[in-house]
């Protein structure tokens, strides 16, 4: 199947189910962060440092499969030169929404993560990429896609869910029991029976893939990024497996000089 379409439709019906991910910041917080008082998240609930980011005023942004009004009109506000680079219309609407209500000036570009060929080499000063990849069949690329976009000193601040998220048994999570079932790395695509991927998509559920931390963060080292620094996060409220370990996990990296 067309991951690609079958996700950008999903989330586009997300929207219309006003998923937390989807609903844009209000005018308040655009305010409070053009005065210089913002946070976003690139997991689901630790701000990131403030000392991770560069310095934004006049920095050229890519907010990559970041789409849904909520990080990118704020680092707008801060200051920075924004483009939100989506694969669902209706998130991206969510960011232009924000921009036309508060008078901020921002882009919006719909298409693969993996595939930033409408860029050129070397046009941004940072890459913030919050939990998403998790969406997208294949990763390395978009590693090395960021890292070509990326001046040298550029930042690429990323956000993934810890793998072992997706190894339980669904049905028995449900009730209340966490048992090992699936390996790593984990798709919705093939690591599934039919009758339990029918269960996703007849609701429109977007389709999940866990990848490796190899992947993850091994594969940002491999497209010649220095890691510089990371965190760990819990689960949204609820998870089973969040008293055990974190769910996700958020990495620092520069492009060299």
């Amino acid at each position: 199947m067309d991951v690609l379409l079958y996700n950008r439709d999903a989330w586009d019906k997300e929207v219309g189910n006003q998923n937390v991910w989807t609903v844009p910041v209000d005018s308040d917080r655009v305010m409070r962060a053009r005065q210089g008082e913002w946070s976003v998240v690139l997991t689901p609930r630790r701000p990131v440092p403030r000392e991770w980011f560069p310095d934004l005023e006049g920095a050229t942004v890519l907010c990559l499969a970041s789409g849904g009004g909520q990080q990118g009109p704020l680092l707008a506000a801060a200051g920075a030169r924004v483009v939100v680079f989506d694969n669902s219309a209706r998130q991206l609407g969510q960011d232009r929404l924000v921009a036309e209500r508060d008078g901020l000036d921002i882009e919006t570009i719909q298409g693969d993560m993996a595939d930033l060929s409408c860029f050129g080499d070397e046009g941004f000063d940072l890459v913030f990429h919050p939990c998403s990849n998790c969406f997208s069949e294949t990763i390395r690329p978009v590693w090395c896609e960021c890292f070509r976009v990326l001046r040298p000193g550029g930042t690429l601040l990323a956000g993934f869910a810890n793998p072992l998220l997706f190894c339980f048994d669904r049905e028995k999570e449900a009730h209340g029991v966490l048992e090992l079932k699936y390996p790593v790395p984990y798709s919705d695509v093939t690591s599934l029976r039919d009758d339990e991927r029918a269960r996703l998509l007849e609701p429109g559920e977007p389709l999940c893939f866990g990848h490796s931390l190899e992947d993850q963060i091994g594969g940002q080292l491999e497209a010649g990024f220095v890691l510089t620094a990371l965190y760990e996060d819990v689960h949204l409220e609820g998870d089973m497996a969040a008293p055990y370990f974190p769910g996700f996990l958020a990495t620092r990296a520069l492009r060299p000089d």
